[in-house]
Parts: structure tokens; C-alpha cells; sequence
């Protein structure tokens, strides 16, 4: 069973809708990637998810529940998480307070978790009471994931987790989202590297103009030569 079902979404911020019948459907064991161009509804798309937006058609539905425009406060317990693109960190907060607040729903013991956080981005440990602010934009996605991951969701949403990022950066999220999907947990991610995130995705969705125009494997999109032409750069 689907953990994340959309179908024929339909939504906006007012006015003309940004969504015109988006469909994504992933499970737990998947990495789902959104791909497409500036402007083709793939930040909107999670947000939509998240209940950050107005749906106004379609339905969203997680881990069975139809969940259509229920607010994060509902979303979170439930099991999902979200890391939007920009102030994503409480910069003034250490390392470690900023990973606290991730589990500020939660009513048992941080500390098993906050150790596991550590084993998957080790160099959070060796910062864990320095300001976030202070951080490199690598580090501080880092620091933004395992605050997400503090509630041990069952799926985690990114919404551009390389922007601004260095090569060598890119690489490093790119490895640890992989390491979080083996710990158990499913990856929806909006990316702009749409080329090196479809090559490790097991689900890939090409959006255009609110619609969905391509879907599929990441390796099918990759050797489709439509796809490569119009949306991967050749």
C-alpha cells in the first residue's frame, strides 16, 4: 500500500491554480523524486502534502488515511515530516537544541534517537554546541534532516535539499538521504540536480505546468531520450 497517495491534486495560493491534476504515489522503501522546471508546481506539490496550502480538487492520502488539506500539527504525529528549502534552522540554537526541537511532540526519551541522528551525520556530533547559524549550508541541511528525523517519521519530504550546496556537498546529502531511506524511512524530494537525484531514485516524477509528464523509475526517465532532451539537459 501507497504510504504517500495523491491523485488528480489541484491547488494553489489563490487565484489560477499552480496544480492541475498532479498524481505521485510512493511507499515506504521508495526514494520519489519530483523533477521539472522552474515554475511546474514541484515545491507546491509537498506543499500541498503538508497541508501548507489550499487543496481545491484530488485527495491526498497517507498510510491510508485521507489526509486532503489537514494541517502539519495533524501530519507530523502521523508520521511525516517536512524540510522546506530556505530557514530551515534555528540559527541562534545549537546543533543539538535545534535536533531537540524535532521531537517536541514526543514524550519519551530523545537521547536514543539524537545518538542515532549522530551515527548517520557524524560531523553533527563533533558541532553539537556550536549555533547552527555558524554552520556551512551543507552542515546546516544536515542539521535541518536530523530535526525532521527527531520524530521518527515514516516519511520524509525535501524540498530542494542541494540548493546553494558546493559539488562536494551535493554528493554528501545526496549519500545520507540514501542512508536514511535504508534506515526505513521513505524519501519525497523536490531537486534540482535532477539528473544525479533520478540516478539514485526508485520512483521519478517529471512535472510540467501543474501536470505530471512523465513517471516512472529513475534509470527509465534517465534513458528516456524525451526526457533527457527536455528536462535533463540532453
Amino acid at each position: 500500500m501507497p504510504v504517500i497517495d495523491v491523485k488528480d491534486l489541484v491547488g494553489g495560493y489563490g487565484g489560477a491554480p499552480i496544480l492541475n491534476g498532479v498524481n505521485i504515489s510512493i511507499e515506504q522503501s521508495d526514494i520519489g523524486v519530483i523533477v521539472g522546471p522552474n515554475g511546474a508546481g514541484k515545491s507546491t506539490t509537498l506543499k500541498a502534502i503538508f497541508g501548507l496550502l489550499k487543496v481545491t480538487g484530488g485527495s491526498v492520502s497517507f498510510n491510508g488515511t485521507d489526509v486532503t488539506n489537514a494541517l502539519p500539527d495533524k501530519l507530523v504525529p502521523m508520521g511525516l515530516s517536512f524540510v522546506p528549502q530556505e530557514k530551515n534552522v534555528f540559527t541562534s540554537m545549537s546543533v543539538e537544541e535545534n535536533l531537540e526541537m524535532g521531537g517536541f511532540i514526543r514524550r519519551d526519551d530523545l537521547s536514543g534517537t539524537l545518538e542515532e541522528i549522530y551515527s548517520m551525520f557524524p560531523v553533527l556530533k563533533e558541532k553539537r554546541r556550536q549555533p547552527a547559524g555558524e554552520l556551512s549550508g551543507g552542515q546546516r541541511q544536515m542539521v535541518a534532516m536530523g530535526r525532521a528525523l527527531m520524530s521518527k517519521p515514516r516519511v520524509l519530504m525535501l524540498d530542494e535539499p542541494s540548493a546553494g550546496l558546493s559539488p562536494r556537498y551535493v554528493l554528501e546529502i545526496f549519500e545520507h538521504i540514501v542512508t536514511v531511506n535504508k534506515a526505513g524511512v521513505g524519501i519525497l524530494m523536490v531537486e534540482q540536480n535532477a539528473r544525479q537525484a533520478l540516478a539514485f531514485a526508485s520512483k521519478g516524477f517529471v512535472l510540467a505546468n501543474g501536470q505530471n509528464r512523465f513517471t516512472g523509475t529513475g534509470a527509465e526517465l534517465i534513458a528516456d531520450p524525451e526526457v533527457a532532451k527536455s528536462f535533463l539537459g540532453g
